[in-house]
């Protein structure tokens, strides 16, 4: 080969290694290009998420504030204290401007329809929360009880609570979308840098020279090196932001929990408070029976009924009180039977009248050992879930039994003796996949706002840390069982009694209603409860009437069948089967001309549907009010008899 060949291959090689070069410094940049793409795609997509967490964080903290207003209206409602309508007041104007600050935050047009809706139902609920402020600050404490309580159930506020609820889950689509779109185009990008980095390493193999492929093999190290801190500080920023969320989430989640708290309060308050007048109707009944009586034995019935009343009024006190404490923990020898017992009025009052609670005692004197009020919560945490199971209608049993369990036989537990608080309903059931999670923490199958998901993991806690288990039956259309293995205790120390209800006093018989009918009225007395029952029937004879006991409603009807001349029902409000504006409703037709009295505990019930055009005579009442309330529900009856003709 001559000097001219050598030159020309000299100079091919040349040529062919500076096109090597090139191409590998072209492929260099197209890779350095792919990359800073994919890294703006991945900041795009962090920026993306992070606004969406805002957006989720923004709507709870809506939430929150839209609860807490109501829930400080509500205390305005009850206490009248403006400080409290002030604070309402102030609550529900944050809440606006975080409205305001949500709509500036939606970006998606979807998402902004909902804000559109979620503002006209903020609108229209403030507009009802002011008429109820304004009837608190006006003094119209009857009107603004009335509308507060069917202000609860609400259309604007189910609305409001859906659209937050939707724009949430609107919010999280949109960010698994993002989510998925940035990670197509991250992986497009790293396909096609590795392309580029296979085609890099053919020329390298082809040409480059051991320096370059050193060098370029040394720079691409560092920057991987640098590209991994890079992306572990991302990621660490992303952990920080997602932990922040789910900071605020939790103390949102212990808002709401704070008002359903707060809801479920005012209901057993209104059971113990029409149990309290009931009892007070009984007290001050027979105290003043007792004056106005002139034989020793008639006056100590009457004192013996009065100090019946106010006896059960002092133990529904005690057992009120050792419920609601909040203190450390002071276990206890528990008897499971006087144990439930006690609990029987709070759970009735508490439940309703749609929920028959029956009580099955299998024991035969085992004991546990626990804290008293842990284990009433518990009892009263899993009825109350019974009855919404069962949407307030239903039967529900609680039973008390004895087992000795073998190795295996429980979950978590060991074998031994335990004693069994199971309680069961009639609702709708579980299916094997919700029984997986229930004591999963924050997991309900609840509406929003309904509840919060903690009740049965504290349960599972507390019966965990006593050594025992919790299991469930339940299958859809079959209701659901829930029983507590406690271990037995056997020490001998004996449980703390529990005051065993007081009987209630004989009413008057047959005989002595007919004596006193000849200068009275025959009147119709409807009334559940036997003492209150007895109390007026007193108070009625003592005013020269001939009273007519009815302790069920639905008997009503036959009784004025049986008894001409019955020219006056003196019914209560709140009773089994019926109420006392659904009898009155019933027996109308029949009976226009008979005059009616109402009687109630509840301070509300004045205004309540199905009171219109009748006397309403609250408990406790006295016999001068008593007298007044007949001869005003006469006068009524007369009247709209006259205006009818």
């Amino acid at each position: 080969m001559d000097q001219e060949e050598l030159g020309g291959v000299g100079r091919w090689r040349t040529f062919a290694l500076i096109a090597m070069a090139v191409a590998g410094a072209v492929t260099l940049a197209m890779l350095v290009v792919t990359l800073g793409h994919a890294n703006r795609e991945r900041d795009r997509a962090l920026q993306r998420q992070s606004h969406s967490y805002d957006v989720m964080i923004a709507a709870r903290t809506l939430a929150g504030t839209i609860a807490r207003s109501e829930a400080s209206l509500g205390r305005y409602v009850i206490s009248g204290d403006r400080k409290l309508g002030q604070l309402y007041q102030d609550e529900w104007t944050t809440a606006g401007v975080q409205l305001d600050r949500l709509d500036r935050m939606i970006e998606d047009p979807q998402q902004q329809r909902l804000i559109d809706q979620l503002r006209q139902a903020y609108e229209a609920r403030g507009r009802e929360l002011s008429t109820i402020a304004l009837s608190t600050t006006y003094h119209l404490n009857r009107q603004a009880y009335g509308l507060y309580y069917q202000a609860r159930q609400a259309e604007a506020l189910l609305k409001i609570n859906a659209l937050l609820t939707q724009l949430t889950a609107g919010e999280r689509v949109l960010l698994q979308q993002r989510s998925e779109a940035a990670q197509e185009t991250i992986l497009h990008s790293n396909r096609i840098a590795g392309g580029l980095v296979v085609f890099g390493i053919v020329l390298v193999l082809g040409g480059i020279a051991l320096a370059w492929i050193i060098v370029g093999a040394v720079g691409e190290r560092a920057e991987a090196r640098a590209e991994a801190r890079t992306e572990r500080a991302r990621a660490e920023e992303l952990a920080s932001a997602v932990e922040t969320a789910t900071e605020e989430l939790k103390v949102q989640e212990a808002k709401l929990r704070q008002v359903q708290k707060m809801d479920a309060l005012g209901q057993l308050t209104g059971g113990i408070a029409h149990d309290f007048n009931n009892m007070l109707a009984v007290v001050l009944g027979g105290l003043e029976l007792a004056r106005r009586t002139e034989t020793r034995d008639d006056m100590m019935r009457h004192l013996d009924s009065a100090t019946e009343g106010a006896q059960r009024a002092a133990a529904l006190t005690r057992r009120l009180l050792m419920f609601s404490r909040e203190e450390a923990l002071a276990p206890e020898t528990l008897v499971p039977r006087r144990l439930v017992e006690g609990m029987r009025d709070l759970l009735d009052r508490t439940l309703g009248d749609g929920v028959k609670v029956t009580v099955e005692d299998w024991t035969t004197g085992w004991t546990l050992f626990g804290d008293r009020t842990q284990m009433e919560n518990a009892i009263l945490n899993l009825a109350v879930n019974a009855r919404d199971a069962m949407d307030g209608r239903g039967k529900l049993t609680i039973r008390t039994a004895e087992m000795r369990m073998g190795p295996h036989a429980l979950p978590r537990a060991e074998a031994g003796d335990y004693v069994v608080l199971s309680v069961a309903d009639t609702g709708e059931g579980m299916t094997p996949e919700v029984i997986e999670r229930v004591f999963e923490p924050f997991f309900t199958t609840k509406p929003a706002g309904k509840g919060t998901g903690l009740g049965l993991s504290q349960i599972f806690g507390l019966v965990g840390q006593m050594g025992g288990d919790v299991t469930i039956q339940s299958a859809p259309g079959k209701g659901t069982t829930v029983s507590l293995y406690l271990p037995r205790h056997t020490d001998a120390a004996p449980a703390k009694p529990v005051e065993s209800p007081p009987t209630a006093p004989d009413t008057q018989t047959e005989a002595q209603a007919e004596a006193r009918a000849k200068d009275g009225l025959r009147v119709l007395l409807v009334e559940d409860d036997p003492r209150v029952l007895a109390a007026t029937m007193s108070a009625l004879q003592e005013l020269g009437h001939d009273p007519i006991p009815c302790n069920d409603p639905r008997e009503a009807e036959g009784l004025l069948a049986r008894h001409p001349g019955i020219r006056l029902i003196v019914s209560d409000v709140l009773m089994p089967h019926l109420t006392g504006p659904e009898l009155i409703a019933t027996i109308r037709p029949r009976h226009p001309d008979l005059a009616v009295l109402f009687v109630t505990g509840f301070a509300g019930d004045a205004q309540a549907t199905g009171f219109e055009g009748y006397e309403v005579l609250r408990k406790p009442f006295t016999l001068a009010g008593l007298e007044g309330a007949v001869v005003a529900a006469l006068k009524r009856a007369e009247g709209l008899v006259c205006a009818a003709a």
